[in-house]
């Protein structure tokens, strides 16, 4: 089965039922987590309130998750003092391919990538930052100083020459992006226009009874949409004051938590389950 780009859509109020900043910082570490684990590509923060603007809320919720998949050496050059990332070092580490550990040139391979940023330029050069002892070079290139890039070394030696490359060229799981969408879901989802879209809800299908039919739209899809509901409502509620069904809106609503022993299912747990058994399933039905 061909590598599917995988996103997420979670609703800027995820951490509304957490009051404390450091609880919200625990919070959003296990929503980053899971996405990196089962190899999501992006990550999709909607609004979902009814009234009111959630941009403080979606500030804090987009830079915890830009911060956690932020390689640990890129983080103080990209990211300046901020009263959101207070409690940061309680972010667990990824450990994703892209967050390496070796910060010696003489480990470096040609091929490798590695995530960069900008440092300074010329008219025909560019020093970028890739978490070793000293800046690699990037030749006929005049980029913006501070700015993210990916890059492959093409050689290592006294000087360490790389070149710009595509996040999607790397072999590995390669992290994922965070989008703040400004349109309600509803419009989120049809103007993206994904191959597949799959909203969680306790009142949807049981995964069981489904999975057949997932599976066989999966295969053909290349873009494909997860969707969760927030703490305090869920995915159908949200997108019933948009004058819609949620049924008619995703191809697929499912309970991926059957039987469900607490009144309700957090939006973290869900995510976690919910990814958890579509990589299992899917990964036997290959």
């Amino acid at each position: 089965m061909a590598r599917k780009r995988l996103c997420i859509a979670i609703p800027i109020s995820v951490v509304s039922d957490t009051p404390h900043l450091r609880e919200k910082t625990s919070k959003i570490g296990l929503i980053g987590r899971a996405a990196a684990i089962f190899r999501v590509d992006e990550i999709v923060v909607f609004p979902d309130a009814p009234s009111g603007s959630q941009k403080t809320e979606a500030d804090l919720v987009s830079t915890l998750l830009s911060y956690l998949e932020t390689p640990q050496y890129l983080r103080k050059r990209l990211f300046k003092l901020n009263p959101h990332l207070q409690y940061a070092g309680i972010l667990p580490p990824l450990r994703t391919p892209h967050h390496p550990l070796n910060r010696r040139v003489k480990e470096l391979r040609v091929g490798e990538f590695r995530e960069a940023v900008t440092l300074s330029r010329t008219e025909q050069q560019t020093f970028v930052d890739i978490g070793v002892e000293q800046p690699a070079l990037i030749r006929g290139k005049d980029l913006a100083v501070g700015k993210r890039v990916t890059v492959r070394a093409i050689k290592v030696g006294k000087v360490v020459e790389v070149e710009l490359a595509n996040r999607d060229e790397a072999s590995s799981y390669w992290g994922y992006t965070v989008t703040v969408e400004n349109r309600p879901f509803g419009s989120f989802v049809e103007k993206r226009g994904f191959d597949l879209t799959i909203a969680t809800s306790r009142y949807g299908s049981p995964f069981a009874d489904v999975t057949g039919e997932i599976v066989e739209r999966w295969k053909a899809a290349n873009t494909v949409l997860m969707a969760f509901g927030a703490p305090s409502q869920g995915l159908g509620d949200i997108v019933k004051r948009e004058g819609r069904r949620l049924s008619e809106l995703v191809d697929f609503v499912v309970n991926t938590v059957p039987m469900q022993g607490t009144e309700t299912v957090r939006t973290e747990e869900a995510l976690v389950a919910s990814l958890a058994i579509f990589n299992l399933i899917l990964e036997l039905k290959r």
